[in-house]
C-alpha cells in the first residue's frame, strides 16, 4: 500500500509537470490551431536561465521571475518573426515551422549551456513529508501547489476578463471574432507569449528533480502534447487531466512492467484512445456564447 501510494505521488508529480505543458499547447492550438512543437525548448531555456541567473548571485525568487520573462519574451519574438508572417500559409506548413523553431532553439541552448547537466536547489528547503506511507518532495508540494494556483489563474482570466472573453472567441470562431472588431493577429501573440512563460514555469519546477539540459526540452514537450491530445485538444481541464494520466500511466508502467518499455506503453494508449474517442477521453461537445 505505501508503495502503490509512493507511485501515486510520483505520477502526480510528472504529471503536473506534463500538465503546465499541455496548458501552453492546448492555449495556442484553440487560438493558432497551430501545434507547437517548441513548447518544450521554452522549458529548456526558462530552466537553464533561471539557473545562470541564480549563479550570477541572484536570488531565487527574481531569478525565476527573470527567466520567465526572458522566455515569454523569446515566445513573442518567435510567433511575431516565424509565425506571423507566414500565418496565411497552410497549417501544416506552420507545425513544420515550429518543429525548425525546436531544433533551432535546442541548437542555440547547446552553444549557449553546453552538454553537461545543470542543477538548481529545490525552492522550498524543508523536510520531506510521510503522507499515507508515501514521502512527498518539498519540490512536489510546489509543483502541485503552482499548478492549482495557475488553473485558478487561467479560468479567472479566461472567464472573468475582456481579453480572456476574446481568446476564448477566437478558438470558437475566428473569423466571427474578426467580425466583430477582435484582433486574432494579437491574440496569436498573446498565446504564444503565455504558453512560453507556462513552459518556463515548467522547466524551472522539474530542475531541481532531474536537473536541466540543452536537450530536456523534446521528451517532456512530447509527453505534454500526448497529455493534451489523450485529455481533450480543446479544453485546459481536459489537458490538464490527460497530462495527468500520462504521468500516472509513465510511472506505474516503469515500476511493475519495465522502464524501458513506458514511453512505449504510453504512445501505446494514445493510440488507442484516437481511435477510440479522437477528440480526447475529457473531451466534450458544447456550445457555448462569450
Amino acid at each position: 500500500m505505501d508503495l502503490l501510494m509512493q507511485y501515486i505521488v510520483t505520477g502526480l508529480t510528472v504529471g503536473s509537470i506534463y500538465a503546465l505543458l499541455a496548458i501552453g499547447f492546448v492555449t495556442i492550438y484553440n487560438i493558432t490551431g497551430i501545434l507547437n512543437f517548441a513548447q518544450g525548448e521554452f522549458a529548456m531555456i526558462g530552466a537553464l536561465t533561471c539557473i545562470t541567473f541564480v549563479n550570477a548571485g541572484l536570488q531565487m525568487v527574481a531569478a525565476m521571475l527573470l527567466a520567465i520573462i526572458i522566455t515569454a519574451s523569446i515566445g513573442l519574438i518567435v510567433e511575431r518573426t516565424a509565425i506571423f508572417h507566414a500565418r496565411n500559409t497552410s497549417v501544416i506548413i506552420l507545425i513544420i515551422i515550429t518543429v525548425g523553431l525546436s531544433i533551432f532553439l535546442k541548437g542555440m541552448g547547446l552553444i549557449v549551456w553546453g552538454t553537461n547537466p545543470h542543477q538548481l536547489a529545490p525552492i522550498l528547503s524543508i523536510e520531506s513529508i510521510q503522507f499515507m506511507g508515501a514521502v512527498i518532495n518539498p519540490q512536489s508540494i510546489v509543483i502541485f501547489g503552482v499548478l492549482i494556483f495557475l488553473l485558478a489563474i487561467l479560468y479567472l482570466f479566461f472567464d472573468k476578463t475582456y481579453i480572456g472573453s476574446a481568446l476564448r472567441a477566437s478558438e470558437r470562431n475566428p473569423r466571427a471574432a474578426k467580425l466583430m472588431g477582435i484582433n486574432t493577429s494579437t491574440l496569436s501573440a498573446l498565446a504564444f507569449t503565455l504558453a512560453a512563460a507556462l513552459g518556463a514555469i515548467a522547466g524551472i519546477l522539474i530542475t531541481p528533480i532531474t536537473d536541466a539540459t540543452y536537450e530536456m526540452g523534446f521528451l517532456i514537450g512530447i509527453k505534454g502534447f500526448v497529455g493534451m491530445v489523450i485529455g481533450g485538444m480543446h479544453s485546459i481541464p481536459g489537458a490538464v487531466a490527460g497530462a495527468l494520466l500520462v504521468g500516472l500511466l509513465e510511472t506505474f508502467s516503469g515500476a511493475y512492467i519495465s522502464t524501458f518499455y513506458s514511453d512505449a506503453i504510453t504512445f501505446l494508449v494514445l493510440i488507442l484512445v484516437l481511435f477510440i474517442k479522437p477528440n480526447g477521453i475529457f473531451a466534450r461537445g458544447s456550445g457555448e456564447r462569450v
